[in-house]
This record gives structure tokens, C-alpha cells and sequence, in this order.
């Protein structure tokens, strides 16, 4: 699965054989199907996989006892900095769904609806509690969590960048003030102590 990820992530899916996947992993293409019956079997192993991952973030923290602006909070650091420090493997889950079939996608469409609607359930009970000032509360969750996918597309661990974790609490920090929550301000310090 290791070899398949790298793979797709780098060639894209489709560009990428079975034998380019077996020979990354050490093993004849023939040997590769008697874990994987093809290489979209392989594909919806790991694009199921990071999508059920990231449905138990966001569950386990909904279903706490936090208030809504805390339960966002630590939903985004937790959710961006899962994109960041697993970004080769979030790119494949997130930007290579169209290349499923019909069957496998419906499987992680519906984790990722569940993932946006535990978002947007916490986001509506800030709504009633008075925490979060938004007019649509299905476009700000999939905005939410839009951010935080994108993160994959781009993060790298090149020296000298943010943590995963100095990241997620930027973002963070941004999103509760789109959601008219308000933060403090991100400072030059902030960054710099998130960072070390």
C-alpha cells in the first residue's frame, strides 16, 4: 500500500501500472495480486482507510462535552495537521476519488458525508448557542473542511516550514474567526513558537 501511495502520489493514478507498484514494493506484479485483485482494489484500500481515519478525528471529538467553539477548534488543529503530517498519502485520498469505481466511490462518499455532516452539526450547535454568527451552515462546514483538505495538496517537510501541528493551529485560529467566533490575532511570535 506504501509503494501504491508514493505512486499515485507522484505519477497520479492513472499514469501509474501495476508493475510500477510492484516494483516500488519489491515484488513481481503477479505477486501483488494475491494481496490486491487490481489496482483500483488498491486504490479504495487506501482512500477508505484515510477517509475512515479522519471520520474518527472529527467523531471523537464532536461527540466530547466541549463547547461548540472548542470542539472546532480542536476539530481543525487536529483535522489540518492530519493532512499535513500525512500529506503524500491525504493527496491520493483526496484528489484521486474520481478514479474509483462506481461501487467503491459510493462507500467514501458516504464516509466523507459523514464526516461533513458530524462538521456541520457542531457548527450549527454554535449557530443556537449564540458562539458562531453563519447565514449557511452547510457551505461553512464544507468550507471548513475544504481548507483542510487542500493542505495535502501543498504541505511538504522541507526544513524550516510549520509543524503539522503550528498549522493546524493557525488554521484553526482563522477558522474560528470566518465562522464569527473571533481569536486572537496570528503574530510573527505565534508562528515562531508553534514552529519550535
Amino acid at each position: 500500500m506504501l509503494a501504491a501511495v508514493e505512486s499515485f502520489a507522484s505519477r497520479g493514478y492513472h499514469a501509474t501500472t501495476t508493475r510500477d507498484i510492484a516494483g516500488a514494493a519489491g515484488m513481481s506484479p503477479a505477486a501483488l495480486y494475491v494481496h490486491f485483485p487490481s489496482k483500483a482494489a488498491l486504490l479504495f484500500a487506501i482512500s477508505e482507510s484515510g477517509h475512515q481515519q479522519t471520520l474518527t478525528l472529527v467523531e471523537t471529538v464532536a461527540a466530547g462535552d466541549e463547547s461548540p467553539r472548542e470542539k472546532i477548534r480542536r476539530i481543525v488543529e487536529d483535522f489540518v495537521a492530519w493532512h499535513a503530517r500525512r500529506h503524500t498519502i491525504a493527496r491520493v485520498v483526496q484528489y484521486e476519488l474520481q478514479a474509483l469505481p462506481e461501487q467503491e466511490y459510493a462507500v467514501v462518499k458516504d464516509l466523507r458525508r459523514r464526516i461533513e455532516r458530524r462538521m456541520r452539526d457542531v457548527i450549527a450547535e454554535g449557530v443556537k448557542q449564540g458562539a458562531f454568527a453563519v447565514d449557511d451552515v452547510h457551505t461553512a462546514a464544507r468550507a471548513v473542511l475544504s481548507l483542510g483538505v487542500d493542505v495535502a495538496r501543498w504541505y511538504t517537510d522541507r526544513p524550516g516550514g510549520k509543524t503539522p501541528e503550528a498549522l493546524g493551529h493557525d488554521y484553526a485560529r482563522l477558522v474560528l474567526r470566518m465562522l464569527g467566533a473571533g481569536s486572537e490575532p496570528l503574530t510573527e511570535e505565534s508562528h515562531t513558537e508553534q514552529a519550535t
